[in-house]
């Protein structure tokens, strides 16, 4: 196990090993999570500070409380009652955070790249901060990738969850690929983990260039990643099904006829799932349009549906990366 990381900002030069790494460490704290007392003195005297510029319900309360898990100190920004309304710059507002002692960020923006602009100004004063993406435009959101990759690894081997779990697995990925960071940090976790990846969309929401960027980014990694415009070919004998949001706040344009034709062509159905391999299961990062992207009955499902446990995921895996990045010692 290793960890050489001050920040995650993108999960597209992750190494197998850093995956390992996440993955133990969620483990143990998952451990920690059944105790009665659900808290280490991990980072006793550190201050983690929330810069939340866009709404957010699952991600903010995950890092909240788990950095409470780990006995960190939280400071919590929301942008409608900050001084960003009166004009100050985002980097400003990060050095202000800075000023207080915050030693770890955790930056959600609507704009790709301000989590590393924060990074960078960070590195460029020479302060030990670490900041940590959670989510930027239709960039990435690494920790949402990350503890999908532990809620299937877990499913698959709970004592041991690791990335190899996943080698020659099918996954596919369904729904608005073309505005998803969600999407995209899976497409990088998944396909380093050996597991061959379907997209499934609509043409309008699913660029043919997404299989051709990844598949030639990195030599060293056979990522196996493959488009449909239909869904069936991307059920057939599949493991998992993650299917994503329909994010109309993101929609400049007019991308769909409708949320009901969306549904009859590529919502996620029991029946459709008859394609799919007979234990398979069902993800979704969140939140959900009931009776769009998957049918209502599905979502509660406490056997094919796996919702439930990757919000439980999270505050594991989100007290896995803070604790690494807060210079805990990998054994």
């Amino acid at each position: 196990m290793s960890w050489n990381r001050r920040h995650v900002l993108s999960l597209a030069d992750f190494s197998p090993a850093e995956y390992d790494t996440v993955l133990q460490t969620a483990s143990s704290f998952r451990e920690v999570l059944t105790r009665r007392t659900k808290k280490v003195p991990t980072l006793q005297g550190q201050v983690v500070a929330n810069l939340f510029f866009e709404p957010s319900t699952r991600t903010r309360s995950s890092f909240e409380l788990a950095a409470k898990r780990l006995s960190a100190d939280t400071l919590n920004f929301a942008a409608s009652t900050s001084s960003i309304t009166k004009g100050e710059t985002i980097l400003d507002t990060a050095k202000t955070y800075l000023a207080m002692g915050t030693d770890m960020m955790v930056i959600r923006h609507k704009e790709a790249g301000v989590p590393q602009a924060i990074a960078d100004e960070m590195d460029r004063l020479n302060v030990k901060v670490g900041v940590l993406n959670a989510g930027d435009g239709q960039h990435e959101h690494p920790s949402q990738a990350l503890l999908d990759l532990f809620t299937i690894c877990s499913l698959i081997d709970v004592e041991k969850p690791r990335s190899t779990l996943l080698k020659d697995k099918k996954i596919a990925i369904v729904g608005d690929i073309l505005h998803s960071r969600v999407a995209r940090s899976n497409i990088w976790s998944l396909t380093a983990s050996g597991a061959e990846v379907h997209l499934a969309a609509p043409p309008t929401l699913l660029p043919k260039e997404f299989a051709e960027f990844v598949n030639e980014s990195d030599p060293a990694i056979s990522r196996k990643l493959f488009v449909h415009w239909t869904l069936e070919p991307a059920l057939i004998d599949a493991d998992f099904v993650m299917t994503l949001r329909l994010q109309k706040e993101r929609m400049t344009s007019y991308l769909l006829p409708s949320l009901r034709e969306y549904h009859q062509q590529f919502g996620i159905t029991r029946d459709r799932l008859k394609l799919c391999k007979p234990e398979v299961r069902v993800l979704h990062p969140g939140p959900v349009n009931r009776g769009v992207e998957i049918s209502s009955d599905l979502m509660d499902d406490p056997v094919l549906s796996l919702i439930s446990q990757q919000v439980t995921s999270g505050v594991a895996v989100r007290m896995a990366l803070l604790y690494l990045m807060g210079g805990g010692k990998v054994s």
